[in-house]
């Protein structure tokens, strides 16, 4: 009976010995739809991996307060999610999802994005990291204090913008562009530091800009992606079944947050109206007048992009 039970425990210790913990640095808060999907991402590993790896999300950029590119690549963390088009490193490959206007819907996301994938998996490689999964926010609108009907209203508008792209498209439109850690934000609103946004409805909504902000322009700007990558040298310890195992959930877990952003486009610009938001689409003559500068940007980015970018944007055109 000793014999037996000292069996049982080295056979519990050898299991305990081959389960592979790993921490994931999410982002936003454990609210944001992304990090939600980060949980289920990590919960569907572990049914997978029949509980050989266990993945902990630490919401609030928690365990990484500077650039999530870097700390993968260093094993700071093993696995982080990143909005892809702020994160420094990737060069005009992290822009594609963030060039104004191109994308027009989520169908024609998706195939931008199934266009790029060698192109991300390729820049993440070089940063020591693998590409697990990518899901869309929904589509980036303008926040403000009065309506945005024609090109002039852009005049006096200090927006917080969220990369390089959107930078340049506020300012060809007329106003100033300010560059804010999402965490200034709201007060910086407060404060009149800036008095617009470019993002999406889900980011107004968790941001409470009903209560700095009176309108939301939804200029369908783009659809930028949020990426989940692990770092390669923890890829690799990982055996062959584990790593089919977490691509099996990864795969799934696009599927899933693809939907779930469709999801909380619905579910935010509800919230932004319950709370007084006055909602609108692009007038005519203000989508005419963008399309001209996105049209200049598209030209302006493609000047000096490498073959692979250019073939992307020929492929997507088709």
């Amino acid at each position: 009976m000793f014999r037996k039970i000292l069996l049982i425990a080295a056979v519990s210790a050898s299991l305990m010995a081959s389960v592979i913990k790993m921490d994931l640095n999410a982002k936003y808060g454990a609210t944001n739809f992304h990090t939600k999907d980060a949980v289920k991402f990590a919960k569907l590993v572990k049914q997978y991996t029949h509980g050989t790896v266990i993945i902990t999300v630490h919401a609030g950029s928690s365990l990484v307060k500077g650039n999530p590119l870097r700390a993968v690549k260093d094993g700071t963390v093993a696995l982080t999610d990143m909005f892809i088009p702020f994160t420094s490193g990737g060069g005009k490959v992290f822009g594609i999802s963030a060039l104004p206007f191109i994308a027009n819907s989520y169908s024609d996301a998706y195939k931008l994005y199934q266009i790029s994938k060698p192109a991300y998996i390729k820049t993440f490689k070089k940063w020591n990291q693998k590409l697990l999964y990518a899901v869309t926010w929904p589509p980036s609108g303008l926040y403000t204090k009065k309506p945005i009907t024609k090109i002039s209203d852009f005049k006096g508008l200090k927006t917080r913008t969220y990369d390089k792209n959107s930078a340049n498209f506020i300012n060809m439109a007329g106003g100033s562009a300010v560059a804010l850690a999402w965490g200034e934000v709201y007060s910086a609103l407060r404060t009149g530091m800036v008095n617009s946004v470019v993002t999406s409805s889900a980011s107004g909504k968790d941001g409470k800009f009903w209560e700095v902000l009176s309108h939301f322009t939804k200029i369908n700007y783009a659809y930028p992606l949020q990426a989940v990558t692990i770092n390669l040298d923890y890829w690799n310890s990982l055996s062959k079944a584990q790593q089919n195992a977490m691509l099996k959930a990864a795969k799934e877990m696009e599927k899933i947050g693809w939907q779930a952003s469709k999801n909380e486009d619905k579910i935010a610009l509800k919230t932004l109206a319950a709370h007084g938001m006055k909602i609108s689409k692009a007038t005519p003559a203000l989508k005419k007048s963008l399309d001209k500068i996105a049209n200049k940007m598209l030209k302006n980015y493609l000047k000096n992009a490498n073959s692979q970018i250019k073939k992307i944007f020929k492929e997507y055109r088709k």
